[in-house]
């Protein structure tokens, strides 16, 4: 280039981190829409297939949401890599074939949102973390747990765009970025794990500031006020890292997708994602490992055993499911509704290993009453029996407390609620469809296009764009899916989604995620093959 790249990614990105993430998961919402409402997913033009840069389509039929007309008239310099001066006056366009323009727009959007990255971290920085009066009233240690390791992240997001600049400024067409990604990924994004794993720690300080401190509060108060804050919260600066972490990983994988197969630049990318999957499987193992320990010893103390004590706390044990279910009191024919009450209240803790079945006592606690390994629990559906024994199923323990069998008929609140406890129960069951990794030709597929928290631990957190294979759904609006880019399991309602109705589309994203995900198979397959020697 002839201009200067710093000074150009400076401009580029108008928009802060978190601008500039939005805008481009909604373009990748609506680009999907549009291929979705076509009848042959090749009839999308070049640019409408680089799915976080695509300009949104304005059919009647996909409206697009407001916030993305806002964004698109900012005043962001440049959209695209071809749309740059230097590229168009060049007559490079009419050279390269249409699928390396695709991945020239793919590198290219990597290196610009990292610098949009680095633009809003310097903003955390200098604006939150440096401002005097927020010293003045934060004691070290809790500037320390607010911010964490904050700087160290900055300066590796530093050392990686200058990385990145230097390599397009090498060549007009960008050769590669994804060995610089892998470089990175293992020399230095450890800081990344470091930052992620104190984020509880750092939303409770955040929150307990919040509560004792008024001028901690109405300072944080006007400094966003700042126009250079762009209206955005503290606490969206604070998430920065992990959700930049978690969607670098994803931009390579839209890399790989465009890629010739069997090509240096498709081992460069295929290396760079299984690193940045270990970094990113860390943060998540980080963030949970506290919460976990935290919560296992707070059930322990709930628990009374009526049977012989179990040891709850362990390392490698953590809750997946808990909550109230109705027991039916004897045999379904020696009881009716007018006589003696048909059910009666159970409590059930259901860890990763372990089953604890309880009743509800006096001051907070559970009495525990019957137990078993989670691999020893089967469960099964009773038909439609009338109102009285709808949303009820059979629980069986083939070795319980009492090293015996038995058996537990249970009646949940809802249909969504009973099929949540089944296939938390016995995840080895069948679910309505079967997932992906079976290697269906097709399967219902399903993109979120509102973000969702998960509020249980059977439940999974959404993000705009994801795209998931819907396992099994319930009459009363919840859908049990697998999120294709990582294979993560879990329950969410159907509001947030759209499903994705054209089987061109299916089986175009299952192939992309197969060739993502192919090095992993390759390494189980060695595994495999070492464990069976």
């Amino acid at each position: 280039f002839s201009c200067n790249l710093s000074d150009l990614l400076c401009s580029l990105p108008g928009l802060l981190y978190q601008e500039y993430r939005d805008k481009s998961t909604r373009e990748e919402i609506e680009t999907r829409r549009l291929q979705d409402s076509q009848t042959d997913p090749e009839e999308t033009s070049p640019s409408e297939e680089t799915p976080s840069e695509a300009e949104p389509t304005s059919t009647a039929e996909n409206k697009a949401p407001p916030q993305i007309s806002l964004l698109r008239n900012s005043n962001s310099r440049f959209n695209l890599w071809q749309d740059l001066p230097e590229i168009r006056s060049s007559g490079v366009l009419s050279i390269l074939q249409p699928e390396e323009i695709k991945l020239q727009e793919a590198m290219f959007e990597l290196v610009t949102s990292e610098a949009s990255y680095y633009k809003s971290l310097n903003l955390l920085v200098s604006h939150f973390m440096e401002n005097e009066r927020l010293k003045k009233i934060l004691h070290p240690s809790e500037a320390h747990i607010l911010f964490s390791n904050v700087l160290d992240v900055m300066a590796v997001s530093e050392r990686f765009l200058l990385d990145l600049e230097q390599r397009v400024e090498e060549n007009i067409v960008i050769s590669d970025v994804c060995d610089i990604v892998y470089q990175h990924t293992v020399s230095h994004f450890s800081v990344y794990i470091t930052y992620v794993s104190n984020q509880t720690y750092q939303e409770r300080a955040y929150k307990q500031l919040l509560q004792d401190k008024p001028a901690f509060r109405e300072v944080i108060s006007q400094l966003e006020l700042d126009p250079k804050c762009k209206g955005l919260s503290f606490s969206s600066f604070l998430i920065l890292p992990f959700q930049r972490i978690t969607r670098l990983k994803l931009l390579v994988q839209n890399i790989l997708k465009k890629v010739e197969e069997k090509s240096d630049r498709e081992c460069t990318a295929l290396d760079a994602h299984k690193e940045l999957e270990t970094v990113v499987k860390a943060c998540n193992e980080g963030v949970r490992k506290m919460s976990r320990t935290e919560q296992m010893i707070s059930i322990q103390k709930k628990l009374e055993f009526k049977i012989k004590s179990v040891p709850i706390i362990s390392h490698s044990r953590w809750l997946l499911k808990q909550g109230e279910l109705q027991q039916m009191n004897g045999p379904k024919t020696s009881r009716t509704l007018r006589t003696k009450k048909l059910f009666r209240e159970i409590y059930l803790f259901l860890f990763n290993d372990l089953l604890v079945i309880c009743r509800q006592i006096p001051g907070d606690k559970y009495q525990v009453f019957d137990s078993a390994p989670r691999g020893l629990l089967r469960v099964e559906e009773l038909e439609d029996q009338g109102q009285s024994l709808a949303n009820v199923f059979i629980l069986r323990l083939l070795e319980n407390a009492d090293d015996r069998e038995a058996s537990y008929m249970l009646k949940a609140s809802s249909q969504s609620e009973m099929k949540r406890w089944m296939i938390s129960l016995a995840p080895n069951r069948r679910t309505k469809f079967v997932s992906f990794t079976s290697r269906l030709v097709d399967c219902p597929q399903i993109q979120c296009v509102h973000p969702y928290v998960a509020q249980q631990p059977d439940e999974l957190s959404l993000e705009l764009a994801d795209v998931l294979n819907i396992l099994d759904k319930t009459d009363d609006g919840w859908i049990f899916g697998e999120r294709l880019h990582d294979q993560e399991r879990g329950w969410f309602p159907s509001s947030i989604g759209e499903e994705i109705l054209n089987p061109k589309i299916r089986a175009q994203n299952l192939k992309e995620c197969f060739r993502v995900h192919k090095s992993d198979d390759s390494q189980r397959r060695k595994l495999g093959s070492r464990n069976r020697q």
